[in-house]
Parts: C-alpha cells; sequence; structure tokens
C-alpha cells in the first residue's frame, strides 16, 4: 500500500491503520468472495478520514455459503501492542441488513458507559459503520439485493488482552475492534512532547498571554461549540498534561488553562499528570476517594467500581443527590494538584466537562483566567 507519513516535531512517522480498517477490509473481501466465488488477494476500503486504503488480504477460504478473510494489522510507527496481529472476517448470507457480531478473541461489553451497550461485541460504532459501508460497496458493484452477516474475529486476540486494561473497563474475552479515523497516527512522547513545545512557543510569539490547553479531540469539540472564539488559539496536549505545564512555565506564560472531558481530568484529582490509559487509570478510585471526603455513604461509592467510564459513575452518583458534594472536592483536588506541578510559577486553572452532564467544574483560577484570556 501507499505509506502516509506524519511530522511529529522533526520526527517523520509512519501512520498505520486501526483494527477497525483491518475488520472493514477483511469483511469486504469476503464478501466478495463469497458473492463471486472467487478467492481475492487484496482489497481497498474508504477511511473515515477520506484516505483510500488498500489493503492485501492475508487469508482467503471459500466454504460454501460462507467465505472467511483475514488482514494483518500495520500499526506504523507507533507502538501498537496489536501491531502484526490477524484480523478475519467471516461473510455469510442473510434476508436482509448487516448483522455484525464478535467471534473468538473480540472481547465482550460487561459494563455500561462503554461504546456498545452491555452483551455486544467489543466493535466500536466507527467500525461497524465501516463494515457496514464496505458490504454495500460490495453488494452494489454485484448487484446483490440481500443482506449479510459478519463475524469478526482476532485468534490472538483473548492473550493479548491480558495485556491491556480491557479487563479492567468491562471487556472481557478479547480486545477491542476500535477507531476513529481509520488511520494509526503514530505517538512518540518526545516527538509530542516537542510538537506541545513548538505550538506553545507559537502562541508566545503571537503575543498570548495565557497558554490555552486541550487534552483531545473531545476538548477541541467542546471549545468550538462553547467559546469559537478561543478555538485558534489552544495547543492540544494530549495525555501530556503535567508536560504542558512545565513546558508553559518555562516559556513564561504566567497564567494556563486546560479544557478536559472529565474521562481523562478526574485522574488529576490523584495527581496523575500524564492520563493515557497505559500509564495509569485511577477514575473510580479517584472518584470514590472524593466521595469518602464528601460523607457519601459507602454502599453507594463501593457501587461506583464496577463502573467502566467516569460517566456511568457520575450517573450513579446524581441519581443518589451525591454528584455536587464529590465534584466539590474533586475540584479542590484538581486544583491543588495543578498549583503543586506549577510550583508558584503560574496560576493553572481547568475546565471540566461531559457532554452527557454538560459543564461539571471549574477550578479556582478557571474563571478569572477565561476573562484575561478573553479580555487579550
Amino acid at each position: 500500500m501507499e505509506e502516509n507519513y506524519i511530522y511529529s516535531g522533526t520526527k517523520k512517522l509512519r501512520c498505520g491503520y486501526t483494527t477497525g480498517s483491518c475488520a472493514a477490509a477483511a469483511a469486504k473481501a469476503a464478501a466478495e468472495a463469497l458473492l463471486t466465488q472467487r478467492r481475492v488477494s487484496d482489497t481497498e476500503i474508504l477511511t473515515p478520514k477520506g484516505i483510500r486504503l488498500p489493503l492485501t488480504v492475508h487469508r482467503c477460504e471459500l466454504c460454501g455459503e460462507k467465505a472467511l478473510c483475514s488482514v494483518i494489522k500495520d500499526s506504523g510507527d507507533d507502538p501498537d501492542i496489536t501491531n502484526g496481529i490477524e484480523v478475519c472476517a467471516e461473510v455469510s448470507f442473510a434476508e436482509s441488513g448487516i448483522e455484525i457480531a464478535g467471534g473468538k478473541g473480540v472481547g465482550t461489553v460487561t459494563k455500561a458507559g462503554l461504546n456498545q451497550p452491555v452483551g455486544a461485541a467489543a466493535i466500536n460504532s466507527v467500525p461497524r459503520r465501516m463494515i457496514a459501508d464496505a458490504l454495500c460497496e460490495v453488494a452494489e458493484m454485484n448487484e446483490y439485493r440481500g443482506g449479510f452477516k459478519v463475524v469478526i474475529s482476532v485468534p490472538e486476540g483473548e492473550e493479548l488482552a491480558k495485556k491491556t486494561f480491557n479487563p479492567r473497563i468491562g471487556i472481557v474475552g478479547g480486545i477491542s475492534v476500535i477507531g476513529t479515523t481509520g488511520i494509526v497516527e503514530p505517538m512518540s512522547s518526545s516527538a509530542l512532547i516537542e510538537t506541545i513545545r513548538t505550538e506553545a512557543n507559537i502562541r508566545r510569539g503571537e503575543g498570548r498571554k495565557t497558554l490555552l490547553l486541550t487534552v483531545g479531540n473531545y476538548s477541541e469539540k467542546f471549545l468550538a461549540e462553547n467559546r469559537p472564539e478561543l478555538s485558534e488559539q489552544c495547543v492540544m496536549c494530549s495525555n501530556y498534561i503535567g508536560d504542558a505545564i512545565d513546558i508553559g512555565i518555562t516559556l513564561g506564560f504566567k497564567n494556563i488553562l486546560i479544557y478536559g472531558h472529565i474521562g481523562k481530568m478526574v485522574k488529576l484529582g490523584s495527581g496523575i499528570m500524564n492520563t493515557h490509559s497505559s500509564y495509569a487509570d485511577g477514575r473510580m478510585e479517584t472518584l470514590i476517594a472524593c466521595g469518602v471526603l464528601a460523607g457519601v455513604d459507602g454502599s453507594l461509592l463501593r457501587s461506583l467500581i464496577e463502573c467502566a467510564t467516569a460517566d456511568a459513575a457520575l450517573d450513579i452518583l446524581y441519581e443518589n443527590g451525591a454528584a455536587e458534594k464529590v465534584l466539590d472536592v474533586l475540584t479542590e483536588r484538581i486544583h491543588s494538584y495543578l498549583q503543586a506541578r506549577a510550583k508558584g510559577s503560574a496560576q493553572v486553572g481547568a475546565v471540566v466537562f461531559s457532554y452527557k452532564n454538560d459543564m461539571l467544574l471549574r477550578t479556582e483560577y478557571a474563571d478569572e483566567i477565561l476573562k484575561m484570556t478573553l479580555e487579550g
């Protein structure tokens, strides 16, 4: 396939493709093999990012009313644990529609709050749409009017999942089939931190007095919807909140404001400044600790440990009238840890939101910093 690259700092890094892209490509190849009764050696899909992705079919097996094809995952220069795995799709005929199920090595969702409902295969919504789009394309090309049943499997998935956070967050029996763009953009931590430094330095050169940080795509979207006048000022720090604060201080910013989704920002309440799941979790433990300090009933707090996401835990707290007390304590703790990181060299504020519950909290300096930022 034609290689795609991104630049991170001064490094040129090769992109790969997601498990979702592999599943969609394998399903498309299997559907084509089923409809034509010929083995398929390569296929092509359109990723959500708009990139046409030609892929080699690793395995193609025809057996009567079923066909199975597979694609080998290539993560490019990203240190992805799923690099090199085989992603399979078995396709058979159905009367109508497209049914997508998980087979061997694909996890099952057991906790509420994840991308798929409890009991469903851990194949996220974007890969499901990619698979459906690919199958519709094959059906149209072959003038087929019926439906398909697709079973996605990953032979190594069950063993591989033991090395991930999947069991902890409520996905059992295998890995997740994920990906929002279809393309894996490599994340080199040192290169990414230098990119943050470069972008922050550009904001300093523009005369900005506040370093405005976002921690991901959700944060950028939230800022664009609620403070569109600030969107062009933000620097995405991804999971590297602590490093971004350090960078802001070394560049001379006296005010730093962070916008982030509760799923990541809750970790700041335990002083976790790198919010990547492979570095630390602690979301439920942080909320439980805040609940203890707020005097929330212990049995209610114990129920939070089964939640897969911060949003799911907040739902329970809201239903029981305890959310406000817990969030008040969390706000204080986040503020305290942010100032400890800054060591008096800057004021650091945070705005924490949830699309499910809208704006959740602002730390002590947040409103003051935001006012100064808006005033220029």
